[in-house]
């Protein structure tokens, strides 16, 4: 099984400047393969990405929002709303690879498509699609109320979450260094966050898919 990852980024268009996304993004994918083979950016604002280990897709979906969530949009004015992201997570079967990842398919492709489409109606910006339906309701219970605080992240908090997430074992006077801020900062921005929750909620999405595979 595999993981793969569809996603587009929100009010895109209102940006004067798309390199402001698309750049970053494509520096951040290229951590799981090369293009377009394994991630893809297409139609101008959205995105594949696969990935081979699927108890590693919600961290890679948390890693994308974050960076989204710390760009700041120069354009932006009081009437405009701020870049995010869109992103459903299909878990499944690939039965045909080729060799680009927008022509491939199986399970996880359609189960990823079919997610990403009802994102919008559900009004919602993150959720999983698995061949275990118990679980798929328990794990976008979870995203639901997480993205309530993932969606409201300020531009410092993603900041701190691309970096907390991108490397976990980092203490924070090291993510302090990182940011050039002292580790009370770090811890407020943290909490402001919800980072522990965020954190915690991976761990348990990574054992219970686990124990599922």
């Amino acid at each position: 099984m595999i993981a793969l990852l569809t996603g587009d980024i929100i009010n895109s268009r209102e940006l004067k400047d798309q390199n402001l996304w698309i750049q970053p993004v494509k520096k951040l994918l290229s951590n799981w393969g090369q293009t377009p083979k394994q991630w893809e950016i297409f139609r101008g604002d959205s995105f594949q990405l696969e990935i081979p280990d699927p108890t590693e897709s919600l961290l890679a979906a948390l890693r994308i929002k974050a960076l989204i969530k710390s760009l700041h949009n120069p354009d932006e004015n009081k009437r405009s709303s701020p870049i995010d992201v869109r992103m459903a997570i299909g878990i499944g079967s690939k039965t045909y690879d080729a060799s680009r990842i927008s022509e491939s398919n199986g399970e996880a492709f359609v189960r990823s498509g079919e997610k990403f489409e009802q994102l919008k109606s559900e009004m919602i910006t993150l959720a999983i699609n698995s061949p275990w339906t118990d679980w798929n309701i328990e794990m976008n219970l979870y995203l639901k109320l997480a993205g309530i605080q993932m969606d409201s992240w300020s531009i410092s908090s993603g900041e701190l979450m691309s970096e907390m997430l991108s490397n976990p074992a980092r203490t924070q006077t090291e993510i302090g260094e990182v940011l050039h801020i002292n580790q009370n900062s770090v811890s407020k921005r943290y909490k402001a966050a919800h980072g522990e929750d965020i954190m915690a909620m991976e761990k348990l999405f990574r054992k219970k898919l686990s124990q599922l595979l």
